[in-house]
């Protein structure tokens, strides 16, 4: 285990950590603990949020965020670099919703319209979910793994007429 993830289970006990590879600590915890991890993560350094993203595990009912976090500055009380942090939340597809994370990570507004919009997971206290990539609505989002990507395209795309000579 690595010290910031001793740090974590401390903290935390309900939440489990453990050590990928040298440069990366994965972070399993359930979505009511988002804030409070994030702010303690921050308080200790971590005060880079690089990216938030979304893995549709369909056959487990289950959307998984996944949030990349590491620090600009070096802990130099620990030899070698700082770990990057890969903290895992799984939602249920049925209705996935969390907590905006903006309070604590400004930049984290592009990510949550992009997830909101691909996969259709509500970011409660987000100030504005509007579209970011698409022009219209889906019955499904684009990203999840039950989007029919054939018929869309042939619902679309078939009835254009081709461009004669």
């Amino acid at each position: 285990m690595s010290k910031v993830g001793e740090e974590i289970t401390a903290h935390f006990p309900e939440i489990n950590t453990h050590r990928i590879d040298e440069k990366r600590v994965e972070v399993n915890t359930d979505k009511g603990y988002l804030l409070s991890l994030l702010n303690f993560l921050k308080d200790g350094g971590y005060d880079h949020l690089g990216l938030i993203s979304c893995v549709d595990r369909m056959e487990d009912g289950v959307l998984q965020l996944v949030y990349v976090l590491s620090r600009y500055a070096q802990d130099e009380s620990v030899p070698g670099p700082d770990p990057t942090l890969v903290v895992k939340i799984p939602l249920s597809r049925e209705e996935p919703t969390i907590v905006s994370s903006m309070g604590v990570f400004i930049n984290a507004e592009p990510y949550e319209r992009e997830l909101y919009e691909m996969f259709g997971i509500d970011f409660t206290g987000h100030p504005r979910l509007d579209p970011l990539f698409l022009e219209r609505d889906y019955d499904i989002p684009p990203l999840r793994k039950d989007f029919d990507t054939r018929r869309y395209v042939t619902e679309e795309f078939e009835t254009i007429p081709p461009v004669e000579d």
